[in-house]
């Protein structure tokens, strides 16, 4: 059942929120959040925005006929990304709605991402000229969203092919990183997949480290993964779990074995950050990398 105007409301459960705004990636993303909704058996909420996205409201300067052109053109779209998602999870119970608002789209996804239970949204939508370019929203709510932002690049990544391989998830050893490694048991559990965690101890090349540095840091690091994971086995039984440590930088590390990833997952700043930062330079990196679907974490605030 598909409300058209079906705005969340508190009393339900915190939906699966996907934005969109007519371009083909962010279709993609369309397609992404519906099969994590029906993952999580929860709602899925689309919405765009109809205004001009240049800093004005469109009752600024338009008038009636072009903004009845934008309401009109606004409905295109989700309608379209209802397809796109009824399309890729053709088989699941999965709820529905759609909403059109009249507000920018990234203050408005941020407003909106407390009562999220994820944001999912395009790397680059419409204004976005350059491949592998981070568009300006996505690049907003993944800096400022009170709840997990997952960016969907190039691909959906929910073909079988794709589904069968593992969730890829960063572990730096430091308290920033655990709401990360918590979603990323969550979605591999539910994706009844592997679970690769990987741990770059160094901001260099493993060649830049005499000897004696690599094993003393292997130690350390190996020794910092396993207090990370601590717990998880027990939790999630069902999840199998290879350890990866290396001597390299995490970006570098990261990008090389999402190659074989459905999905990567990492905190919102790493061992340099501090808790006012709003988006750490590994997380930043790998949305400008990486082509597979990314999830963003932090704890909600």
């Amino acid at each position: 059942m598909t409300d058209k105007k079906g705005r969340p409301t508190e009393h339900r459960p915190r939906p699966v929120l996907a934005a969109v705004d007519g371009s083909a990636n962010s279709y993609q993303a369309a397609a992404w959040a519906a099969a994590e909704a029906a993952l999580h058996h929860l709602p899925l909420h689309i919405l765009t925005s109809g205004a001009l996205q240049t800093g004005f409201g469109p009752g600024m300067s338009l008038g009636e006929a072009d903004l009845e052109w934008l309401r009109v053109d606004a409905e295109r779209v989700v309608g379209e990304a209802e397809r796109v998602a009824r399309a890729a999870v053709p088989d699941e119970d999965l709820t529905i709605t759609t909403e059109v608002a009249f507000e920018l789209a990234a203050p408005l996804l941020i407003e909106r991402s407390p009562t999220a239970e994820i944001l999912v949204v395009g790397s680059r939508g419409l204004g976005a000229f350059q491949r592998g370019l981070l568009g300006s929203v996505s690049r907003a709510v993944a800096q400022h969203a009170h709840c997990p932002v997952a960016v969907i690049h190039g691909i959906a990544a929910i073909d079988p092919v794709s589904a069968a391989l593992p969730v890829l998830v960063g572990v730096d050893g430091t308290a920033n990183s655990v709401p990360a490694v918590e979603l990323a048991f969550d979605e591999a559990s539910r994706r009844k997949v592997e679970l690769v965690a990987l741990h770059a101890f160094s901001d260099s090349s493993a060649l830049d480290l005499p000897a004696f540095g690599w094993e003393m840091g292997r130690q350390s690091a190996e020794a910092d993964l396993a207090e990370t994971l601590a717990g998880y086995a027990e939790r999630y039984p069902d999840v199998p779990v290879r350890r990866i440590v290396v001597a390299d930088r995490p970006v570098r590390s990261l990008v090389d074995e999402a190659a074989s990833a459905q999905l990567v997952v990492v905190g919102s700043h790493g061992r340099g950050g501090f808790s006012g930062m709003l988006l750490g330079s590994t997380s930043t990196a790998l949305l400008h990398s990486v082509e597979i679907p990314t999830i963003v974490v932090r704890s909600r605030r």
